[in-house]
């Protein structure tokens, strides 16, 4: 019941990160903060489509 999400970067938009999540049990987007290589940063990660 584990799909693949992608994760990407608040500020600019890029897709950096996939992990795994289960639906049934966390329905809402996912949002972790993360390091973003392009930014040079930690920022907020928000959970794609």
């Amino acid at each position: 019941m584990r799909d693949i999400i992608q994760m990407a970067c608040g500020e600019c938009k890029r897709r950096n990160y996939s992990t795994t999540k289960n639906k049934k049990k966390t329905t809402e987007r996912l949002e972790l903060s993360k390091y973003c290589r392009f930014c040079r940063k930690h920022t907020p990660h928000k959970e794609q489509k």
